[in-house]
C-alpha cells in the first residue's frame, strides 16, 4: 500500500507538471492580427515559435483592435482567469495615435500592473516607441514609462515591439516590404521577424513560470 502511495503521488506530481503554461496577450490591433488570417497573427506565430523551442505553452490572444491603455485596464479582469499564470501586455500604440497624455497612458499601464500584482500573475510588458509628431518632451515621456514602470513592478521588459521588423527592414524604405498597406500593421513577414526577435524574451518568460 506504501509503495501505491507513492506511486500515485509521483504520477499526480508528472500530470501536474505536464500541464502547459496559459498566457494571456493583453494589447491592441498588434496583439489581435488586424488584417491578417488567423494563422498569420502574432499569437498564433508566437505560440508556434515557443513550442518549436521546447516551451509547453498556450498563449490566449486577449488583443481588440483600436484599444487604448484605457481599454485594456477596462477588460483586465476578466483578462485575468484563474488559469492565466501569466501576461504578456502590448499597449500604447493607439494612445500615441489619439495623441494622449502619456501621463494618462502611464496610469493605465500601471493600473494594469496592480491588477496583476493583485492576482500573482507574471507580467512581461512589451514597449514601444514613439515618433517625434508631439515633439520631444512627448516622445520622451511615452518611450520612458515602461522602462519605469518595469523597473517600479519588477517585471521583465522587452523595450521594443518592433525591432526585430526594424533590423530585418535595415532601411526606413524597406519598411513597408514588412507592412501592410496601412503602414500602421505588420504583414505575415512582419509579424514573423517581430516573433523571431521578441521569441527569445517571451521563452525566458514563459521558462521562469514553469519554474516556480
Amino acid at each position: 500500500m506504501r509503495n501505491l502511495g507513492l506511486a500515485t503521488v509521483f504520477t499526480c506530481g508528472a500530470a501536474a507538471q505536464a500541464e502547459p503554461v496559459t498566457i494571456a496577450a493583453l494589447g491592441d490591433s498588434l496583439t489581435a492580427g488586424f488584417g491578417l488570417a488567423h494563422e498569420d497573427g502574432l499569437v498564433p506565430q508566437l505560440e508556434g515559435w515557443l513550442r518549436e523551442n521546447g516551451a509547453d505553452v498556450v498563449v490566449i490572444n486577449a488583443g481588440v483592435s483600436g484599444d487604448t491603455t484605457a481599454g485594456g485596464l477596462s477588460r483586465i479582469g476578466w483578462t485575468l482567469t484563474p488559469d492565466v499564470a501569466g501576461m504578456i501586455v502590448t499597449l500604447g500604440g493607439n494612445d500615441f495615435l489619439r495623441g494622449i497624455d502619456p501621463a494618462v497612458s502611464r496610469d493605465n499601464l500601471r493600473g494594469i500592473l496592480v491588477a496583476a500584482r493583485d492576482a500573482e500573475v507574471a507580467v512581461l510588458l512589451i514597449g514601444l516607441e514613439a515618433s517625434n509628431n508631439y515633439g520631444p518632451d512627448f516622445k520622451l515621456a511615452f518611450d520612458g514609462m515602461y522602462s519605469d514602470l518595469a523597473a517600479e513592478f519588477e517585471v521583465q521588459l522587452a523595450p521594443r515591439f518592433f525591432q526585430g521588423l526594424l533590423d530585418a527592414a535595415g532601411t526606413q524604405e524597406n519598411v513597408r516590404n514588412f507592412m501592410q498597406s496601412d503602414g500602421i500593421h505588420p504583414n505575415p513577414a512582419g509579424v514573423k521577424v517581430i516573433v523571431q526577435t521578441l521569441g527569445p524574451d517571451v521563452l525566458r518568460f514563459v521558462e521562469g513560470i514553469a519554474g516556480q
